[in-house]
């Protein structure tokens, strides 16, 4: 097996063990992966499409992960973040909901109002 991979969605040379882990399976950069697994490890996925971060949940534990969605079939995953992942990336999916609330803001001043 090599040691590193090439992110089929940014281009970026991506080590296998980097970040604290050994078996990565997304582009740090970027935050995408592939739809290689049915469950984690056994590679029996035939879509193969490119796995798009769209969100980051916080585990029991604190450790946060983040919520891929295939481009190709919408399948949902669930992986761990690692280390060197872009903190910046990762706070722009954190906040996305925040920057655009499914109701108009100006309902922020009148929730407290509700009996």
């Amino acid at each position: 097996m090599n040691d590193t991979f090439i992110c089929k969605a940014c281009g970026a040379s991506v080590p296998y063990d980097g970040g604290g882990t050994r078996n990565r399976n997304h582009c740090p950069k970027c935050l995408c992966s592939l739809h290689l697994d049915e469950t984690p490890g056994d590679r029996a996925a035939e879509c193969g499409g490119i796995m798009e971060a769209v969100a980051v949940w916080v585990r029991k534990n604190g450790e946060w992960a983040i919520i891929h969605r295939c481009r190709v079939c919408g399948a949902l995953s669930s992986n761990r973040i690692a280390a060197d992942d872009s903190a910046l990336k990762l706070m722009s999916i954190a906040a996305k909901p925040l920057a655009a609330p499914p109701f108009p803001i100006e309902y922020i001043d009148r929730m407290g109002d509700i009996d």
